[in-house]
């Protein structure tokens, strides 16, 4: 087995179903991006994290967010040392390999942005000294769709920073009672099958999968189309979207499609490898209008649109990436 289904082999031990989760997961992993969930309680969100951190042999912190939370509890502040007379920095929960955000709507603004820009930069400035967050570092984010009261909605300028945002469903009647039969059993250990050191070589490979230009270009086309849905002919959706996906969407859709294609085992990209994340990379960068809530259209209708309009680059990419 590869290193990437060691991971996955250990995780599933514990989780059960969850796959799309599980798959995006080590995507984020891999690309150095960060990911927001999005399902109701008691899916194994949190769960899956943790098995993941016990896969990779990595540290792992916790955040729940509440409504009383300052940027110090995230990030670390500077406290003031009695017997010596001088302020010594403690360092927050950020500083670890893997940080689940749980409820990351519950917190006000000012805290959600801390934690945005460590996601950014990949460090932290408290007084005068500036901390590297160790190395790999991925931020999952958890929100609850079912409630509005006490949250506070991330602002799209920020959920933007995410590299992908996955809907996390139901499990099917199997899957469940496969979950109920491992919660009334003594849960099987998670082993660290790899280090972060090696996920870190596992990143530097991952850089190297060959994207061809063909498929950048479809990326570029799919970010422009949510902009300009009259463009390819989708006339209809130009009243539902008030802002389409940024310039970071169609880079973000690239970098993952990389580390997809290393998780399935290859070293080049192909059509299919953007497309099965399309959704997952755009669908948080939309800024849809009130007719479009009206209507009951979401940012999944319009990109389901676009991708059934935009057809697919048809080049020979296996033996391009093989004479490269």
């Amino acid at each position: 087995m590869t290193p990437v289904e060691q991971v996955l082999y250990e995780v599933k031990k514990t989780i059960v179903g969850q796959d799309a989760l599980l798959e995006r997961l080590m995507v984020a992993l891999l690309s150095r991006g960060h990911i927001l969930v999005e399902g109701v309680p008691g899916l194994a969100k949190t769960l899956a994290v943790k098995a993941l951190a016990s896969a990779i042999g990595g540290q792992f912190h916790r955040i729940q967010f509440t409504p009383d939370l300052v940027p110090a509890d995230i990030v670390g502040t500077r406290v003031y040392h009695q017997p010596t007379g001088e302020f010594q920095v403690s360092l927050g929960p950020v500083f670890t390999n893997l940080l689940l955000a749980d409820e990351i709507n519950r917190a006000p603004a000012k805290v959600q942005s801390a934690l945005l820009e460590v996601m950014q930069e990949q460090q932290v400035t408290i007084g005068r000294e500036t901390h590297q967050v160790p190395h790999p570092f991925l931020v999952m984010a958890t929100q609850n769709p079912i409630e509005s009261e006490g949250t506070y909605p991330l602002p799209e300028a920020q959920v933007d920073r995410f590299m992908m945002k996955v809907v996390v469903g139901y499990p099917s009647a199997t899957e469940e009672f496969v979950i109920v039969e491992r919660a009334i059993a003594v849960p099987p250990p998670t082993q660290a099958v790899v280090d972060p050191a090696r996920l870190v070589a596992m990143q530097a490979k991952v850089e190297q999968v060959y994207v061809d230009p063909a498929l950048i270009e479809w990326s570029v086309r799919l970010a422009g189309a949510t902009r300009r849905p009259a463009g390819i002919g989708l006339d209809e959706l130009t009243r539902y979207v008030s802002f389409g996906a940024s310039p970071r969407a169609s880079i973000n859709l690239v970098l993952a499609a990389r580390a997809l294609a290393f998780v399935r085992g290859r070293d080049y990209v192909v059509p299919t490898d953007l497309t099965d994340l399309a959704l997952d990379v755009l669908r948080h960068r939309l800024v849809l209008s009130y007719e479009a809530l009206a209507d009951d259209v979401t940012p999944d209708t319009v990109l389901t649109r676009v991708l059934d309009t935009l057809p697919l680059p048809d080049a020979p990419l296996h033996s391009r990436a093989t004479v490269r």
